[in-house]
């Protein structure tokens, strides 16, 4: 069975954005659950998209990298302006 680090990420109110690290092993469906408020309480509410996400193979190397990835903010963030960026230059080329 394999295990997903992820990165997701939603727009505020006040269009900042704000980011969330789990790690799963069904990801569609660990998406989905935090879409529907039915993942983590600090995701209920919001619309996440799936911004990184990195395999492995045993859990507990899945959870060593998910606790490295939450405690290193500059790193999430440069994931999140690099998929930010994307999606502004794929959003252009499609106008």
């Amino acid at each position: 069975m394999s295990f997903f680090v992820y990165l997701i990420c939603a727009q505020k109110k006040d269009n900042s954005f704000i980011t969330y690290v789990g790690y799963t092993n069904n990801l569609q469906k660990r998406l989905k659950a935090h879409n529907s408020s039915k993942g983590a309480k600090f995701t209920r509410g919001k619309k996440w998209k799936l911004i990184y996400k990195k395999k492995f193979v045993s859990k507990k190397d899945a959870m060593k990298y998910e606790y490295v990835l939450k405690k290193n903010r500059k790193n999430r963030i440069l994931l999140r302006d690099k998929f930010l960026k994307n999606e502004i230059i794929k959003n252009n080329t499609h106008n």
